[in-house]
């Protein structure tokens, strides 16, 4: 008998060949079993708009091998029309006699196990569904939230800091991390970071859509940031289109940008997922919002209490008033490490 936990394991890696490039969909993997249990075909969801992965799986078989066979898949197979006709009419058509998959599909609109068990197909479900959830967080919280998912990036010494007091923060981390970066960059719809961040650093911070807060306008639109993409400035007292970048009016509360106004805005522009990457202040500001961090750790230390904290910009005099977070995963890119962590509150 075929391992459902190690053939849903493949659908997981078949699934993240697709990120970001099938935003807003899900991230989905697909193995197909002929009747003696063996892999015959895999296929994933490659680009928005293009066959989901049952699909791009079953299509590739052209001799009937998978009829009395299984199919196996990370998410609920779909069953309405949308860009493509519903998954679960093919696997029905194809003759599969089993699907197994991790999680329910949160949309309203997909019951594929009600059309599968009518059609007298045995369905397996919540095979490594913790790890399903994990894999579409982004995608759950649009669904069930209509909201924005806003993921922080931060590299740190081993005492949290950033920078020295005098803005150094060049190189913290290791080209290994650096290289990391640029994959979790890729997963997301587009990256934010501050004017300060720009004005410090002058990064590229490479990505089709970039997001920079700058309330007065104070940043060089010669910086490298602006020179490909599209760019949002969202900013006080503007709001036009000069090119490629879009200007978006900002109410301003306590001196500081209205960030549910921004996110509420970026749900609205079809940007459902974003990265923050950015210093201390906005990094503390952010940390309501957040769902999920990425937190590189070079083992360094700097002993000095002046220089920049990854968070600033709350005050607290009991410590049991600290933000709690979940520890969800280390590995390693030598000699840092990358600590993965959720907010307590998430489900």
């Amino acid at each position: 008998m075929n391992n459902y936990e190690t053939l849903m394991k493949r659908c997981f890696e078949l699934a993240r060949q697709g990120e970001g490039a099938v935003s807003p969909n899900p991230l989905v993997g697909c193995v197909v079993l002929n009747k003696d249990g063996e892999v015959i075909s895999e296929g994933y969801h490659s680009k928005y708009g293009e066959n989901h992965a049952e699909r791009d799986a079953l299509l590739k078989l052209h001799n009937g091998e998978e009829r009395g066979g299984t199919l196996v898949v990370n998410l609920e197979p779909c069953s309405h029309f949308g860009k493509t006709p519903p998954c679960a009419d093919l696997i029905i058509e194809r003759g599969i006699s089993k699907v197994v998959f991790a999680m329910r599909d949160v949309n309203p609109k997909v019951d594929g196990v009600k059309k599968l068990t009518d059609a007298g197909i045995k369905v397996v479900s919540g095979i490594l569904e913790n790890e399903a959830k994990k894999l579409n967080d982004v995608f759950i919280k649009n669904i069930t939230e209509r909201k924005t998912f806003v993921a922080l990036k931060t590299a740190t010494t081993l005492d949290g800091k950033i920078a020295t007091s005098n803005g150094s923060s060049k190189w913290i981390t290791s080209e290994n991390a650096r290289n990391e970066v640029k994959v979790i960059r890729n997963r997301y719809d587009a990256i934010l970071t501050s004017s300060s961040t720009v004005i410090a650093d002058n990064p590229t911070m490479a990505h089709r859509k970039k997001i920079i807060l700058d309330r007065n306008l104070k940043t060089d639109l010669t910086a490298n940031i602006y020179k490909k993409g599209q760019v949002y400035i969202f900013c006080s007292g503007k709001s036009c289109i000069d090119g490629n970048i879009t200007y978006i009016d900002t109410p301003v509360n306590d001196e500081k940008l209205d960030i549910s106004f921004i996110l509420e805005k970026l749900y609205e522009l079809g940007i459902y997922s974003v990265l923050v990457e950015a210093g201390g202040k906005l990094n503390g500001s952010f940390l309501p919002y957040t769902d999920k961090i990425y937190h590189f750790i070079a083992p360094k230390i700097t002993s000095d209490n002046t220089s920049r904290s990854a968070f600033d910009g709350k005050l607290i005099t009991d410590i049991n008033d600290s933000q709690q977070f979940i520890f969800d995963e280390v590995k390693e890119f030598p000699p840092d490490l990358l600590l993965t962590y959720y907010p307590m509150d998430i489900s």
